[in-house]
C-alpha cells in the first residue's frame, strides 16, 4: 500500500515532578489528567484516529494514552515502545519507518524536544501558521497532524505537509 499516510505526534499531557522518582516513572499531575481525555476527544471529533499507536514506556506517555483512548469509540491497537523514550528526531524517524504497510494513520505518543523535532524536520509545507506555531512551541498535550503519500519505509525530512497543530486543554473542573 503506497496512498496517502497521516502522523499524528503527541506529547505527553503534564507531568508531576515527585521527589526521588526516576524520570520514565514520573507520573502525570493534576493538569496533565485534564488535558490527556482532551487529547482523545479532539483526535475523535478531528478524525484523526489512528489505526496503530506506538507509545514511548514512560509511565506518563502510558497515562496520557490510557486516558485519551477512553475517549475514543473502541481504541486502536497500542504497542508500548521503549526507543520512543528521550529518542531525537532521527531515532524517532527510524521507528516510524518500520511500520507496517497496512498501517494508514500512525499516532506517536512520546516527548520533546524529539517530537517538536521530528515533526519540523518531516514538515515540507503547512497549511496556515501551523508550522510556525510548532517551531515556537511544542507544549504539553501539543498534536501535531502531517500527512504525504507513499510508504512509511520511505518517509524522509520535508516530504509531509504539517495540516494540524492543536494543544487540546482539559477544564479545570474535570476529573479523571
Amino acid at each position: 500500500m503506497s496512498g496517502t499516510r497521516r502522523l499524528v505526534i503527541l506529547r505527553h499531557a503534564k507531568s508531576a515532578w515527585p521527589d526521588g522518582v526516576p524520570d520514565h516513572d514520573r507520573p502525570l499531575n493534576r493538569r496533565g489528567l485534564r488535558d490527556a481525555p482532551a487529547a482523545g476527544r479532539w483526535l475523535g471529533e478531528a478524525g484523526r484516529l489512528p489505526d496503530l499507536v506506538l507509545c514511548s514506556s514512560a509511565r506518563r506517555t502510558r497515562q496520557t494514552w490510557e486516558l485519551a483512548a477512553a475517549e475514543l469509540d473502541g481504541a486502536p491497537p497500542v504497542r508500548y515502545e521503549p526507543r520512543l523514550y528521550a529518542a531525537d528526531d532521527d531515532d524517532l524517524l527510524d521507528v516510524v519507518r518500520e511500520v507496517a504497510a497496512d498501517v494508514g494513520t500512525l499516532l506517536l505518543v512520546g516527548h520533546n524536544p524529539g517530537l517538536q523535532e521530528l515533526a519540523l524536520l518531516l514538515a515540507g509545507e503547512a497549511a496556515g501558521d501551523t508550522l510556525e506555531r510548532a517551531r515556537t512551541k511544542f507544549p504539553t498535550s501539543g498534536t501535531a497532524v502531517l500527512t504525504w503519500s507513499g510508504p512509511w519505509s520511505a518517509l524522509e525530512p520535508g516530504a509531509a505537509l504539517l495540516t494540524d497543530f492543536v494543544v487540546p486543554r482539559g477544564r479545570r473542573e474535570e476529573r479523571s
